[in-house]
This record gives structure tokens, sequence and C-alpha cells, in this order.
């Protein structure tokens, strides 16, 4: 049956995304909320306060110290940034304490380091902390939005009836198209619906670039495991709805905090790339361990992130304290995670060469793998037999790309030229 729904997952049409031309690889960038809150108070702590000079600086070491380059392009402002109450006009306004140039003039700065600006919002009366929402000002505030020249914008779901979330959502993402400026519409629609009923997957993709599903993550291996154990329980029913121009959204990378080892970073970070999520992350890149860096701008890992075929992978194999995702990838290829679930003990091994996907080897594959280490697992045939030692709670990452007959005459041919042309061994 895993087999059988691999391959749906290759064939299946995608429901018509929402046509502003974004978003048609998973976004990536860095968001405030995990790791900074609703840090208000500037007197008392000034270099971590949501401000705009956290987000300046934000946009300095990302544009400095290789960020830009791997692909985070947004820098996203979230929650509390805003004064308490709209202007004269009935306009958001930024707390004009915490943001004396205001969010235009942030904006021109990020834009000038070469990256995008997010803010935040909410469909209702009231933002999560208590500041205003959009209810009954979408037209407005999408028109702000742009005027300020916002890039993102991260639309909340409180303070909202449940029967009238669709009905806001679409409003919202009616208005920002409306505004003729090119704003990428991340929605929390599905969270707030699951509640109560099944969320319409069809219209949500029709409506907004990416989507919440499940709860917030908190910098804890228990979060990041509940978010996959989610993923997986439901993704016969969210995984068709992901591709280009409209992702899942299992929330943000915490990678570089306090909370999970390193063999749990990767973790993240492989078992995110295999979800076609966007790589959000939200830590202090001004202060981050070397380690974790390395990790987040992994160029093998963000490529299975921004595989052009734009399919979301999926839980294939649970078993014996494994878990087995898998992606399809561009070329035929294919991505395999396997996680070791258990918290105790050492490594373990499980044969790779029992996933669903080993079928690519057929005549056969060459393997890469990606983490814990880079290295070349050479080829493999469809009967052999790979084992992969993974940490307790970590993950192996690897992909594996098929050779055909002809790829491989091709290959012995040279092999066999070059050593003709070597001329002889002294």
């Amino acid at each position: 049956m895993a087999s059988l729904a691999l391959a749906a997952l290759l064939v299946c049409p995608l429901a018509a995304a929402l046509d502003n031309g974004l978003s048609l690889r998973p976004a990536m960038g860095w968001l405030h909320w995990e790791r900074f809150v609703c840090n208000a108070d500037c007197d008392a702590d000034p270099e971590n306060c949501i401000s705009e000079y956290l987000y300046m600086r934000m946009a300095d070491v990302m544009a400095q110290e290789g960020w830009r380059e791997a692909g985070y392009e947004y820098v996203c402002i979230d929650d509390c940034w805003s004064s308490l109450r709209r202007d004269a006009r009935g306009r958001l306004r930024a707390d004009p304490k915490r943001f004396p140039g205001g969010i235009s003039q942030l904006a021109q700065y990020v834009h000038s380091k070469g990256l995008k600006l997010g803010i935040y919002g909410d469909v209702g009366t009231k933002t999560c902390a208590g500041y205003p929402g959009s209810l009954g000002h979408y037209e407005t505030d999408a028109q702000t939005f742009a005027d300020w020249g916002v890039d993102l914008l991260k639309f909340d779901g409180c303070d909202m009836n449940w029967t009238l979330l669709g009905e806001g959502y679409v409003n919202m993402s009616r208005a920002l198209n409306a505004t003729g400026r090119s704003i990428l519409y991340s929605c929390e629609w599905p969270l707030y619906e699951w509640p109560f009923r099944q969320p319409n997957y069809t219209a949500i993709r029709e409506t907004c670039n990416h989507w919440r599903n499940f709860a917030d993550v908190y910098d804890s291996w228990s979060s990041v495991k509940s978010i996959l154990e989610w993923t997986a329980s439901h993704q016969d029913i969210i995984v068709p709805s992901a591709g280009p121009g409209g992702w899942n959204d299992p929330d943000m990378l915490v990678i570089g905090n306090f909370g999970l080892s390193h063999d749990q970073q990767e973790s993240q970070m492989a078992l995110w790339a295999i979800m076609a999520a966007p790589l959000l992350m939200s830590n202090d890149p001004r202060d981050i361990c070397p380690r974790s860096k390395e990790l987040l701008q992994n160029r093998h890992i963000i490529a299975i992130s921004q595989d052009p075929l734009g399919r979301q992978g999926r839980r294939t194999v649970k078993t014996n304290g494994f878990e087995v995702w898998e992606r399809p990838l561009s070329s035929g290829r294919l991505a395999v995670a396997v996680l070791n679930l258990l918290e105790m003990g050492g490594p373990r091994r499980l044969d790779v060469s029992s996933a669903p996907g080993w079928k690519r080897c057929d005549p056969q594959c060459n393997v890469t793998q990606i983490l814990p280490r880079l290295k070349q697992l050479g080829v493999q045939t469809l009967k052999g037999k790979l084992g992969v030692a993974v940490n307790p709670s970590g993950t192996a990452l690897l992909t594996i790309s098929p050779i055909s007959d002809a790829q491989t005459q091709s290959l012995l041919w040279k092999d066999l030229s070059f050593k003709n042309r070597a001329g002889p061994v002294l």
C-alpha cells in the first residue's frame, strides 16, 4: 500500500494554486516569533525586543554571513509590532517608540540588503497578542502593506468565529491581489478549522501560498515529534494539496536555539526538507552555533527542499522504532529520511533497501548520504542490501538516483577508455 501511495503522489494532479506567481518553491527566511515571542520591552532588553533595530540587524547578518546566498530571503515580523490603536484614518501603524522610522523605512532598508520583508496580521478583530486585527479592514490593511513595500503577510486566525474563517482569508487574498504588489500570503486557515471539521484544501490552495495545519512549534524535541506525527497521520489529506504556488507549513525551524540536540536539529532540517516545508528559521543568527549554521546552510538539504518537481514527501514505513519518509525529486530521483525514534542507547541500523522507493534501483542506482555526513554510498542494485546507522532521535538523509542500462554501459565504457589511455603502470 505504501508503494501505491507513493506512486499516486507522482501522478495526482494538483488543485489550482493561488495565481499570484509566488512561492513556486517553498519560501525561505527568518521569522521572529519562537525565539523572540512578544518581547516589547525595549527599555529592559533593547537588543532583543520587537523593534526596527532587531530586523535591521537580522537583515545585516543575513546579507553578510551567507544566509541570503543559501536562499533565505525573507526577514519576517510576527505579532506585537503595531500600536494598540489604528490611526485617525483607520490604518494600522507601527509602534512609534519601537519603530520610529515606520515599516516603510524598514522595508527600504531590508530591500537594500537584497532581502524581502514580511509582516504579521490577523483575520479576526485582534491578533493573538491583543493588537488590532484586520476584520472589517481587509482592503485598507492590504493596501497599507503594499504601500509600505511589504513582501509577505503572515495572517493569523485569532478572535474570529471559525465559521467565517474561509470568507475572511479569501477576502484578504483578493485584497492583496488587488493592490498590484506581489505579496506572498501565509495563512493559518486550516489550523483554526481542524478542531471543528476537515478543511477544504482545494479552497485553501486557491487562496494562500502556504498554510499552517497544526500547533505552534516549541524549542523541544517533543514539539517537533508531535508535528511530524500529526503530518504523517493526516498525509493522505494534506499532501495532495502541496505543490508549486502552495505548501503545507509545519511551522518554524528552531535549529540553533536551546532545546534540540544536534541530532534532533538534523532531524528537523531533514524532515522539513522532505515535507517540502517553508524553511523559516526562528533563532538568533547573530549568535548561533557554527554547526547549526552549517546545517541550516547545507546546500544539499536545501536542494531537496527547493526541488523543482515540487512534490511533498510522506511517511512510508514505520517499524521497530524507525520511520522512513520519502520524497520524489526531479529526474526520477528520491530523497529518503530514516528517523530513529528511540531516545536511548546508541546508533541502530536499518536496511534502506526495504523502503518502497528502493524500486528506483532497478536495475541500478547511485546513493548519496547527506546526513549525518556527506558521503557517496556508491552504485546499488535492486536486490542489494544497504544499511544505515542512525543515532537516537537522529536522521540519516539519502538521495537515490536511478541508473539506466544505457547509463551503466556508458559509465563502463568511459572507465575502460580512461584505463586504456592511462598508459602502463610503473
